[in-house]
């Protein structure tokens, strides 16, 4: 069962551990071009929703929504190595999709890592199907463009 968690708006740079983890991971795996996370400037910006998922008073996993024209762009989801496979992920990304909702977005839009089979397992059970690149997204065999309609 999990354990309960507590997703809330924070600063990018209370999560700076886990956008760190994130960035190290990414690179070990893929080439730099492939890499598109945001760096701790970026998700400061006023377009950046940036959520923590806190358990006993420790940020374990992070996102971002990144509001951009016509949709929202899920960002830099990252999740503690240790509170993985207990269902922080789910909630972070359902705290983000609510949060289109509520800015009214039709729809939310992600690129991800072809390796990356766990998120694939997890964006498709939130109901986000595979499309193609969007915005200034290249068309790369590291990539995995995905989306879900809101309204």
């Amino acid at each position: 069962m999990s354990e309960p968690v507590d997703i809330a708006p924070i600063s990018p740079r209370a999560a700076v551990h886990l956008l760190e983890a994130h960035h190290a991971l990414m690179q070990s795996l893929f080439p730099a071009e492939a890499n598109h996370y945001l760096e701790l400037g970026e998700l400061l910006a006023p377009d950046i929703r940036f959520f923590g998922a806190t358990r006993n008073s420790a940020i374990i996993g992070c996102g971002a929504l990144a509001i951009k024209p016509g949709y929202g762009e899920i960002k830099s989801m990252h999740v503690a190595e240790i509170a993985r496979g207990k269902g922080v992920a789910g909630a972070i990304l359902g705290r983000l999709i609510s949060e289109a909702k509520r800015a009214q977005l039709p729809l939310v839009r992600l690129e991800t890592g072809d390796k990356l089979k766990a998120a694939h397992r997890l964006y498709e059970r939130h109901g986000f199907a595979s499309r193609g690149p969007f915005g200034d997204y290249p068309d790369s065999p590291h990539s995995l463009f995905m989306e879900k309609r809101l309204y």
